[in-house]
């Protein structure tokens, strides 16, 4: 399990755009890593809208926000473009990245059991990491969750 102070584990994975992303790459910078379920659907559609009208925010904070799903880079893509989101969306199809941050696991929708992205968000430090973890995150109003701890201490 992640906890702060915890050294985040590395990752490399597939952009919108193509290109790879890893988090050695982004050493000297906060990154804001959010888990969600699927692109283009209503929860998470307004997780992302509300990182991308936060965008000028987090970056006055000094950080990146990358959001991460099992979907295709072509699906991501095409969310990225229908809504102007200004982060990379990353390609998890093996769900391996989701794993190694405790974000893949057992989901219960109408009764049947499965497993799944459970939402969630990593915020990590500029030395790679864990300054925060939020678990069972709910959309709406999250951004400004992430906001506020990457301006405050740990907790």
């Amino acid at each position: 399990m992640l906890t702060p102070g915890s050294k985040a584990p590395a990752f490399t994975l597939e952009s919108d755009d193509g290109k790879t992303v890893a988090l050695k790459d982004l050493k000297g910078k906060k990154v804001v890593l959010y888990f969600y379920p699927k692109d283009d659907t209503s929860g998470c559609t307004v997780e992302a809208c509300e990182f991308k009208a936060s965008w000028k925010a987090v970056q006055a904070a000094g950080a990146t926000v990358l959001g991460v799903s099992p979907d295709s880079v072509t699906s991501h893509d095409k969310f990225k473009t229908k809504y102007k989101l200004p982060f990379p969306l990353l390609s998890d199809p093996d769900h391996t990245v989701a794993e190694a941050y405790g974000a893949w696991g057992e989901k219960s929708m109408y009764g049947r059991k499965y497993m799944g992205i459970l939402r969630s968000t990593v915020v990590i430090d500029e030395s790679g990491r864990v300054l925060r973890r939020f678990e069972k995150v709910k959309p709406k109003g999250h951004a400004a969750a992430v906001l506020a701890a990457l301006h405050g201490p740990a907790v």
